[in-house]
């Protein structure tokens, strides 16, 4: 590994399953359960991969998981939660749920923040809401360019037809993600959690949030949006748009991740990480 990183697999209890995971801790990370010990230390960052909600995993995430703990000094939870079709929402979020509890019940103290890219950064927006509706602690959430409408009906995802994700892929992936409950936006919940943030009525209260996006992004139109939101209900909020940059940079740009882990650093600065934070 070319990164100050020592690794180790988890397994963590989910119900009547158990969600596999990795834990990231850099070399000047603290010891403990899940490399914290203390509320001096760095934090915990969970994170959610992306894939579109029905691929990807940890193991193929685990260079930039990796990265991400050397630049940031968190320990980093990579969660291979369930994926769509075989399992449709709201299982991949039970799962991120299931991590973000675990971290809190082992994190001795610090700060535990939710993060992903793509899809996983959606489910990440999902968590902190579903955290907040259950006056659950979270320090922040960090989002990589999350698809927020499942409508897709923004400026930015018809500027380019071939930009990766293309329109129709990510109708496919949503209804997949769904249970094939289609790809209309708005409030209303048929299931238990948030399969997207635009399903919320008021975001007011949840966890401050951090959000990095290319401008090139088909979902980039979704990203400013969901901020503007958080905004308005008095979230504190940080939004990158990098110049220049399309989808799925995460796993692919060490620049990219660097301003990924900026971003962190942000959300470790809001109210000093000092346990008032949500």
């Amino acid at each position: 590994m070319p990164y100050n990183v020592s690794w180790e697999s988890a397994v963590i209890p989910a119900g009547d399953h158990e969600v596999p995971a990795r834990v990231y801790r850099s070399g000047s990370g603290a010891a403990g359960p899940v490399g914290v010990a203390g509320s001096s230390a760095p934090g915990v960052l969970v994170w959610a991969h992306g894939g579109s909600w029905h691929s990807g995993s940890v193991a193929e995430w685990h260079p930039a998981l990796a990265h991400l703990a050397s630049l940031t000094g968190a320990t980093v939870v990579g969660v291979d939660y369930r994926l769509a079709p075989e399992h449709p929402h709201p299982a991949p979020l039970a799962d991120v749920l299931a991590a973000v509890a675990w971290a809190h019940e082992r994190a001795g103290g610090a700060p535990v923040v939710v993060g992903g890219d793509s899809a996983g950064a959606t489910l990440a927006a999902s968590a902190a809401l579903v955290r907040r509706d259950a006056g659950l602690p979270l320090a922040g959430q960090v989002l990589a360019y999350p698809p927020i409408d499942p409508a897709r009906g923004a400026a930015s995802y018809h500027r380019d037809p071939e930009a990766f994700p293309r329109r129709s892929d990510l109708a496919a992936a949503w209804r997949a993600y769904r249970g094939g409950r289609g790809t209309g936006g708005g409030p209303g919940r048929e299931v238990a959690g948030y399969s997207t943030p635009a399903e919320a009525t008021d975001v007011a209260g949840v966890a401050p949030a951090a959000l990095v996006v290319g401008a090139l992004d088909p979902v980039v139109d979704d990203v400013r949006a969901y901020a503007h939101a958080l905004v308005a209900a008095g979230v504190s909020v940080t939004l990158h748009e990098l110049p220049g940059v399309g989808h799925g940079a995460f796993l692919g740009s060490p620049e990219f991740r660097r301003q990924v882990g900026v971003a962190y650093e942000e959300i470790r600065n809001v109210r000093q990480f000092d346990g008032s934070a949500r």
